[in-house]
């Protein structure tokens, strides 16, 4: 089995030959996949969604599907349902959209809840039960559900408890001039970018490799002082005055994992504050919920949990690959950005 560093530093490759910038989304789905979560994708339209979700299911050797989420969308559209064969005279199940491996559900929040919920109890479970029957789902299986920030007639806003099943919510914005000018070019070459990903994509690894190397990520070590850190963040989110809900305990699970494959990514067997730090954001944005009057200032949820960051004392030390404790210092509350330990072996 190959290390997953370089099947990370493969995979990127790869995509940066079709899939400009978003390097947030190009990470964090990627540390997802290989933690056994899903993505809430929050952007605009235009952005490149389909195309980075095609691109990775290339690139992965997995299945791609897509369901686009629509007001008269029934759950049996997404899961199946059992269907009367003419020649048996018998209900066979015909599976549904959902029976695939990276599965774009794109504007999740333009059905009622109970389609939305339907999905959402299959990315938990990893199986569809109709009529008392379970079908087990392909692994490694990965939604990357989106959502329009500015439109909102016609939308049903996902509940607390089910935008707690995403592991990341990921907010994609406008590329930079740079990035933009080089999307122009590549669209301006008038070739067909299926042809294109065909040509120029190679993939690099395998849902049998994927399901290992998500197996071997268990052995990447957290240690206790980095365990107590991750759960002052997120019981911090609790007492934070700018927040009238705080993170659940699913969002430390959330931090953990993330945290063990991002270590991996690195070349590591072993966590470290700054990739806690690195994904907190994703992990935790969608977990909270601003009070009233901080909306009405106008205060916004990454800027309140980076200062909430900065006000937890961090475990700052080295683990070398022999030992078995962190060596820890503590740094003070509203220590500098730049006094902060600095993440190792960024890929």
């Amino acid at each position: 089995m190959r290390n997953i560093k370089e099947v990370f530093q493969a995979i990127s490759s790869q995509l940066e030959k079709l899939f400009v910038g978003q390097e947030e989304l190009v990470l964090s789905t990627q540390v997802a996949l290989f933690s056994g979560g899903h993505v809430l994708i929050e952007s605009l339209p235009g952005m490149g969604k389909t195309l980075f979700v095609r691109a990775l299911s290339h690139v992965l050797g997995c299945d791609f599907g897509r369901i686009q989420f629509t007001a008269d969308l029934m759950p049996s559209d997404i899961t199946g349902a059992p269907l009367l064969d003419v020649r048996t005279q018998d209900f066979r199940f015909r599976p549904g959209p959902v029976f695939t491996q990276l599965l774009l559900a794109d504007e999740i929040n333009r059905s009622p809840a109970k389609t939305h919920a339907a999905l959402l109890e299959i990315m938990q479970e990893y199986r569809v039960t109709v009529d008392g029957t379970s079908h087990p789902l392909k692994l490694p299986f990965l939604v990357l559900a989106t959502q329009n920030p500015i439109e909102s007639e016609g939308t049903y806003n996902l509940p607390e408890a089910q935008l707690d099943r995403f592991m990341f919510k990921i907010v994609v914005d406008y590329p930079n001039e740079q990035e933009e000018e080089r999307i122009l070019l590549l669209h301006s070459q008038q070739i067909d970018l299926n042809q294109r990903m065909a040509a120029e994509l190679q993939s690099v690894t395998s849902p049998e490799e994927i399901m290992q190397l998500i197996a071997h990520n268990a052995t990447v070590r957290i240690e206790p002082l980095l365990l107590q850190y991750i759960n002052r963040v997120v019981r911090q989110t609790r007492n934070w005055p700018s927040f009238h809900l705080g993170a659940s305990p699913r969002a430390g699970l959330a931090l953990v994992q993330g945290a063990r494959t991002l270590a991996a990514f690195r070349g590591r067997d072993y966590a470290i504050p700054d990739d806690v730090v690195d994904i907190a954001l994703p992990a935790l944005r969608h977990r909270v919920i601003m009070t009233a009057e901080a909306e009405v200032e106008g205060l916004q949820v990454d800027h309140e949990l980076q200062q909430l960051l900065r006000s937890i004392e961090v475990p700052r030390g080295t683990t070398q690959p022999s030992s078995t404790h962190m060596v820890a210092q503590l740094v003070e509350p509203g220590t500098a950005e730049s006094d902060r330990p600095t993440t190792e072996g960024t890929p």
